[in-house]
């Protein structure tokens, strides 16, 4: 069977989840960019509109309970090191509900809250494309 992002460019959400003045990352165990910082996503189901699949995505992945998205941006991933390519549509939000936890401990295995201007390294392809539409109140 052929995969998304690996035989053929996939189509991926990606979620900047803000509280308090601080970025929600994870540090991802798998490809693409495994030990990279990210935001929270993944990819689109068929006929899963991609704003739904990136609320679906962030739930499944923090336990937060997601509530209003904005769209941000579309961004195109070429990642030779892993041999994928994705075309992502990118949101934020800070309309949460409840803590984050580590609920994929397969997929990721870290996560914290940080602030703009202090973020770990190394931050994912994913990450670095969103920064520069986030702002801090």
């Amino acid at each position: 069977m052929a995969a998304p992002g690996v035989d053929f460019p996939g189509v991926g959400v990606g979620l900047a989840i803000l509280r308090d003045n601080k970025l929600l990352l994870y540090r991802r165990l798998k490809a693409p960019e495994a030990g990279h910082w990210n935001i929270v996503g993944g990819k689109v189901d068929h006929m899963e509109a991609a704003e739904q699949a990136a609320r679906r995505e962030a739930e499944e992945e923090t336990g937060l309970t997601i509530g209003a998205v904005d769209f941000v941006q579309v961004t195109e991933q070429i990642i030779a090191a892993d041999q994928q390519h994705w075309v992502s549509l990118l949101y934020k939000t800070s309309d949460i509900t409840g803590e984050p936890r580590l609920t994929e401990p397969d997929k990721l295995s870290d996560f914290g809250w940080f602030s703009l201007d202090a973020l770990p390294q190394p931050l994912s392809a994913f990450t670095r494309a969103i920064l520069p539409h986030l702002k801090i109140d």
